[in-house]
C-alpha cells in the first residue's frame, strides 16, 4: 500500500517541487504565458481527450457534474455560515473556502488514482468549477459575470466536444486526436510544475486566519463530498473523485480573483499556502481510504 501511495503522490512532489526549486534559484518564468499555455491549449485538451475517451454513459458524468454543483452549494452556505460567525467579510474569503484546486492537483491526482477514467470524470468536476468561478465569484464582488471572458474560454468549449463525442460513441479523425493527447500530455506536469512556482512566492499574513480556514476549506470540502455521495448515490470512480476534488486544498485562482478586486489578497494567499501544505499530509490518507 506504502507503494502504491508513492507510486501516486511522489510524482506530483517531484514536479511541484522543481517549480519551488525554480523559483527558489532565481530563475525567470513567464508565469502569463504558462497560465494562458494551460488555460487556452493543454488543459482544454487534457479535458477533450478525457471526456471523449471515457468508457462508461453520458448520465454518469451528467451526475457527476450535478454532485459537483451541490458540492459548491454546500461548501458556499456552510463557508458563508462559518465567516459569519468569525466576523469576516465574505466578499474576501468565501471564494477560498467554496473552491478548492480541482485543477493543478485534482486533475493530476485523480488520473494517477484512477486512470483515464478518473480524468474523465475530475474533467466535468472542474468543468463546473470553472464556470461557477467566472460567474459567481464576480457577482459576490457587486461585479456583472464576464459572460464574454466565458465565451472565450476555451475549457468550455473542449468539454462540449468532448461530451458530444461521448454521446455519440465517435472519435476525432486520428492525426487529430493523436495531435489533441500529445498537447493533453503538456497540462498536467505543466500544472503541477507552475503550481509549485506559484506556492513559493505566497506569504502567510495572518497565521490564525491561514490555518484556520484553511482547515476548515479542507474538513468542509470533503464533508460535504462525503455527503453528496450519499445523497445523490455516486459510488465507485465517480464517488472517488468527487471525495478527492472535495478534499482539494483552496484554488489559486481564489487568490488572482482577491487580488484583480483588492479583497484580502495577502490572507488569500495564506489560506491557499497553509490549505496546499496542510493537504500534503490529508489527501495521502484519503487516498489510501479510497485504494
Amino acid at each position: 500500500m506504502i507503494q502504491e501511495l508513492a507510486y501516486i503522490f511522489l510524482p506530483i512532489f517531484i514536479i511541484s517541487g522543481l517549480g519551488i526549486l525554480w523559483s527558489h534559484l532565481n530563475f525567470s518564468l513567464d508565469g502569463q504565458s504558462i497560465r494562458k499555455l494551460l488555460m487556452n491549449i493543454a488543459t482544454p485538451c487534457l479535458i477533450l481527450d478525457g471526456i471523449s475517451k471515457l468508457e462508461v454513459p453520458f448520465s454518469e458524468v451528467a451526475i457527476v457534474m450535478t454532485a459537483s454543483v451541490i458540492l459548491l452549494l454546500g461548501c458556499s452556505i456552510i463557508g458563508f455560515v462559518l465567516l459569519f460567525l468569525c466576523k469576516l467579510p465574505k466578499t474576501s474569503f468565501l471564494p477560498a473556502i467554496t473552491f478548492g484546486n480541482a485543477g493543478n492537483i485534482g486533475l493530476p491526482l485523480c488520473f494517477f488514482v484512477y486512470g483515464s477514467e478518473g480524468l474523465g470524470f475530475a474533467s466535468a468536476v472542474f468543468l463546473v468549477a470553472v464556470v461557477s468561478q467566472f460567474t459567481l465569484v464576480p457577482i459576490l464582488q457587486g461585479r456583472s459575470p464576464p459572460f464574454k471572458t466565458i465565451l472565450y474560454t476555451p475549457v468550455i468549449y473542449s468539454s462540449v466536444l468532448g461530451i458530444f463525442l461521448l454521446i455519440t460513441e465517435s472519435r476525432l479523425p486520428v492525426p487529430i486526436d493523436v495531435s489533441i493527447a500529445l498537447l493533453a500530455n503538456l497540462a498536467i506536469p505543466l500544472s503541477l510544475f507552475s503550481l509549485g512556482f506559484g506556492l513559493a512566492k505566497f506569504r502567510i499574513a495572518s497565521l490564525n486566519i491561514a490555518l484556520g480556514l484553511g482547515v476548515s476549506r479542507l474538513i468542509i470540502g470533503f464533508s460535504v463530498a462525503f455527503i453528496v455521495n450519499k445523497i445523490v448515490g455516486l459510488n465507485g470512480i465517480a464517488a472517488g473523485v468527487l471525495l478527492i476534488q472535495g478534499a482539494m486544498p483552496s484554488a489559486i485562482f481564489t487568490y488572482l480573483f482577491s487580488s484583480e478586486y483588492k479583497r484580502n489578497p495577502e490572507d488569500i494567499a495564506g489560506i491557499v499556502l497553509a490549505s496546499t501544505l496542510i493537504s500534503i499530509f490529508t489527501l495521502p490518507v484519503i487516498v489510501y481510504y479510497l485504494i
